[in-house]
């Protein structure tokens, strides 16, 4: 046992750098790619791994077989006058094309103070980040109880997540929840979001032949999908502006108050570090306001990708036989998405009634009040751990996971990120910074200590 101060912090925290190193590089070598379906063996080596590092913590742990992938959960301590917090994050990437990598991205390389792979920042990296702050906890003596959850289908929605959580009800109780699945204002100001945006998610597809044809022997005649598709999709969304056109799509939508805009302005958020960071050469809106809103606190209509026709070098004048677009919709408090999806399907049938909707994913929009003991004990923490204070800010991204915790557990969710806009969140070359762990590790001891101190919920 030591003694919790920032001695003995500091000291495990340099200790901790090249175990900390060699786990990472476990992570990062298996492709944990949720989006493919035939990484069965994968997930399962990934699912043993993180059992393993679970245990090894001290951690009773297992691996929850779903009908998808699997869903690993840990319970550490089990005092009844101790708060209870549960550690959530996901161990699955998005897919990585090593053609525009620099490196192979499921094997971790190492520069100076740099980790470059893909899964560092997203997630896996600050996975492991808060997973050596409870080690140290525990070291510390820090009288909580932890609880651990690590998903590998939160990049395509987390279809089955819910399902496992519930077979685990009664363990994985908590008094409350920390995610670090989120990402920094900027490299100079930390964030913590008491907000995230919903998602739906679907395939539109559409069949007009048999087969592609000669465009000189049809053309003008044969109806085109990939045209149509256009069209459809320019009847869903503005591309100029970004406002949605589907009818009744904005009914339900929480805007956010002028206090909450306020702090958005106050966040130390710059437009042109933003596109920077993200490789934007033109936005939208020129003005930060309207800008930090269509990020933050504003629904969306996507176009992802279109699959159809003839994609290789030069012109095939064919008139192609079927095509698809591949789109989502970000959804903001009191957008129900059951509701949106409706909305979806009627104005695809109204517009083009042959084409086909497919419905890929479905994540709720969270909001939680911008106060609490909780979330001031985050403020708290990152304003020791970084050395700066955090902004309250709204996430534009979704997790799933975060929603349906919520609901089993009926507690606050704090979301301590660690990721800055750099990193490359599904992006190639993806990278996580040593100075994030080690700045991190410090911030959740202290959110740990702080929380600790926080009474638990009584057992109904």
């Amino acid at each position: 046992m030591v003694e919790f101060n920032q001695k003995t912090l500091n000291a495990f925290i340099t200790k901790a750098r090249k175990p900390f190193e060699k786990q990472l590089a476990g992570l990062v070598k298996i492709p944990t790619v949720s989006a493919d379906r035939n990484r069965k063996k994968d997930f399962e080596e990934a699912a043993d791994l993180a059992t393993k590092i679970l245990r090894e913590l001290g951690a009773e742990a297992e691996s929850v077989a779903t009908e998808g992938q699997p869903v690993v959960v840990g319970s550490l301590g089990n005092e009844s006058k101790y708060p209870t917090v549960l550690i959530y994050n996901h161990l699955d990437v998005q897919p990585a094309d090593p053609a525009e990598w620099d490196h192979d991205p499921f094997s971790l390389t190492i520069t100076k103070d740099r980790y470059g792979g893909r899964g560092t920042t997203d997630d896996k990296g600050p996975a492991l980040t808060a997973l050596y702050a409870v080690k140290y906890a525990r070291e510390a003596s820090i009288p909580l109880n932890f609880r651990f959850v690590l998903e590998f289908e939160e990049e395509i929605g987390s279809p089955h997540f819910e399902k496992a959580i519930r077979s685990r009800k009664e363990m994985l109780q908590a008094d409350s929840i920390l995610v670090s699945d989120t990402v920094w204002v900027s490299r100079e100001k930390p964030a913590i979001p008491f907000g995230l945006r919903g998602l739906v998610a679907a395939t539109l597809s559409l069949e007009t032949a048999s087969r592609e044809s000669h465009s000189g022997l049809v053309g003008g005649a044969a109806r085109n999908p990939l045209a149509e598709l256009f069209e459809l999709v320019t009847r869903c969304v503005d591309p100029a502006t970004g406002e949605v056109k589907i009818p009744g799509f904005y009914d339900n939508v929480l805007a956010a108050g002028k206090d909450e805009i306020q702090g958005f302005l106050e966040s130390g958020f710059k437009v042109a570090q933003f596109k920077r960071a993200h490789g934007l050469k033109s936005l939208r809106f020129k003005e930060t306001q309207q800008v930090l809103e269509a990020i933050w606190s504003r629904p969306t209509f996507e176009v992802h990708g279109m699959v159809g026709g003839y994609a290789g070098e030069g012109v095939k004048t064919v008139v192609p036989a079927r095509g698809e677009v591949k789109v989502s919709m970000r959804l903001v408090p009191r957008q129900d998405p059951k509701r949106i999806i409706g909305l979806l399907r009627d104005s695809v049938k109204e517009n083009n009634p042959d084409v086909k909707v497919k419905l890929e994913a479905v994540l709720e929009p969270y909001l939680a009040s911008a106060t609490g003991a909780h979330l001031q004990a985050a403020v708290e923490a990152v304003s020791i751990g970084f050395q700066k204070p955090p902004a309250l800010v709204r996430e534009g991204g979704s997790i799933g996971a975060a929603v349906s915790l919520n609901r089993l557990c009926k507690a606050p969710v704090v979301f301590l990120g660690l990721s800055l806009p750099e990193h490359g969140y599904h992006a190639p070359n993806e990278y996580f910074e040593w100075c994030q762990v080690r700045g991190g590790i410090r911030t959740f001891a202290h959110y740990f200590d702080r929380i600790s101190k926080i009474p638990p919920v009584p057992s109904p």
